[in-house]
């Protein structure tokens, strides 16, 4: 915890939230001239609702670069930091930095805090802290989606699935994937109570 609030602290989260805070989805709907991605779908800036404009080009690219700044957040700042703070803090100090690119994603200053669910990002994320625990959310994700075909418990059974590997392994950086992980089951709120109700809809449904 202190070193979260020390200035490498603190400027490692400032850092990831920045890069984290881009928002892609919307850059690129915009780029190619399909106006607001949050005027449509869920309103979400992430892949899943750009998927809904149709494009599915877009929908990867966004999926793609939102993973891929929660990963260089993590390792642009291990590489500086492992220089100024050595091997052992540095890895604190990256992981900082990928809870900082995590909350940027979702709740970007530039969009009013009003950002995605952060499914992609915290993958990348975990891509840069330890990718064996981005595999394991990638097989427990396919698991899941082949077995009920739904998206969205597929991701928070994955996001779980990293939780207890943490716990299991303990591997450095459980602390913010803790905290990553309770914001991926808020963020999904909407999807729980469909999940439960029964109305969520499938992989492939027409919506």
């Amino acid at each position: 915890m202190g070193h979260l609030f020390s200035v490498y602290g603190l400027l490692a989260l400032l850092a990831g939230y920045l890069l984290g805070s881009i928002p892609f989805g919307l850059i690129l709907t915009r780029a190619a001239g399909l106006g607001d991605v949050r005027r449509i779908g869920s309103g979400n800036i992430g892949a899943t609702n750009v998927l809904r404009t149709g494009r599915k080009g877009l929908a990867a690219a966004t999926l793609v670069l939102d993973a891929l700044k929660g990963t260089i957040a993590v390792l642009i700042v291990y590489a500086v930091a492992v220089r100024w703070a050595g091997g052992a803090d540095a890895i604190i100090y990256c992981h900082i930095a990928g809870l900082g690119a995590f909350l940027g994603h979702i709740y970007p200053v530039w969009l009013r805090f009003q950002g995605g669910k952060g499914v992609a990002t915290y993958i990348g994320v975990l891509i840069g802290m330890h990718w064996p625990a981005a595999l394991w959310f990638g097989i427990v994700w396919i698991g899941v989606a082949l077995g009920t075909r739904y998206s969205s418990l597929a991701a928070l059974s994955a996001t779980a699935g990293v939780v207890l590997y943490y716990l299991v392994t303990g591997w450095a950086g459980l602390g913010v994937v803790l905290v990553m992980s309770a914001l991926v089951f808020l963020k999904h709120h909407a999807n729980i109570r469909r999940l439960l109700e029964g109305r969520e809809s499938k992989i492939g449904a027409k919506s």
